[in-house]
């Protein structure tokens, strides 16, 4: 309730402040300095520079070594210059940590257009450019167009569904926003844009990965290795997940996530970032 009577205040200041010229023009310079401000972290004594433009992004940017240290730890063990596709790329914390520390050439696929901009804005920030290609879609498991269903619409927001109305869980997510976009499967894209075939794929989609696995068989044929996040409790994703691995010659190595996560009152707890190997 205070949440509520505060962004009604807030609201109805800006929208009052931004009646008068000088106003405008206030407003407008704190959006670009909201928009072009950063946090830099220091990672295993390396730099990297992250794009903080509201509070989601700060702690995305200030929990980066804690927040999921075993996806770190396994890009630490990718061989250097290796082809990794990182499927929900979000605003590309682990695409450019990828990149600047094995020197890796990363797809991120990254379908939310109000997570677009801050991928790009960090892919810059970190001089990676020519290291790390953004692919502007939503994998599923065929070509289709459908509706990308979102919990919320805050830069570096996650939580979303392409096709499907349910989420990491399993239940229908509470979708405030949508919008119909192209979809396509693994196997389709990288033929079609002649996209090189991953050594290794990441892969956190929030609940629709068992179907972007269907569509890419030919592509799971030849990845050396799977970083996948899989909720315990959501029994068909976690069922046709590790089926789908096995058919194409992969088992599981590992899975874990950050211990805080045990101490959560939530699904949250039985999510697990899965390591598949060959």
């Amino acid at each position: 309730m205070k949440n509520f009577i505060l962004q009604n205040i807030v609201k109805r200041f800006v929208l009052f402040f931004k009646s008068f010229d000088f106003g405008a023009y206030i407003l407008d310079y704190v959006l670009k300095v909201l928009m072009e401000s950063s946090y830099k972290i220091i990672h295993n004594k390396i730099e990297f520079y992250f794009a903080t433009p509201n509070r989601l992004c700060v702690y995305r940017a200030k929990s980066f070594s804690e927040k999921e240290p075993e996806t770190l730890e396994w890009i630490d063990k990718i061989e250097p210059r290796a082809v990794l596709w990182d499927i929900g790329a979000n605003i590309g914390l682990y695409s450019v940590y990828a990149a600047k520390t094995r020197s890796c050439l990363v797809f991120a696929f990254e379908p939310s257009v109000f997570n677009l901009e801050f991928l790009a804005r960090n892919i810059y920030m970190n001089n990676l450019s020519n290291n790390i290609v953004i692919v502007p879609l939503a994998l599923s498991e065929n070509i289709n167009f459908a509706s990308f269903r979102m919990t919320s619409t805050e830069w570096g927001g996650a939580l979303s569904s392409f096709k499907h109305d349910f989420g990491y869980d399993g239940k229908n997510i509470d979708k405030v926003f949508e919008y119909n976009m192209s979809g396509v499967n693994m196997d389709s894209i990288q033929a079609g844009l002649n996209i090189p075939k991953p050594d290794y794929i990441k892969m956190d989609v929030d609940g629709i990965e068992h179907f972007i696995l269907k569509g890419g068989k030919q592509i799971l044929e030849n990845v050396k290795g799977i970083l996948i996040e899989v909720n315990d409790n959501f029994i068909e994703q976690a069922s046709e997940c590790s089926s789908l691995l096995k058919e194409a010659g992969l088992k599981l190595h590992e899975k874990k996530h950050a211990a805080f996560l045990d101490d959560l009152n939530s699904n949250f707890n039985n999510c697990y970032n899965q390591v598949w190997v060959r």
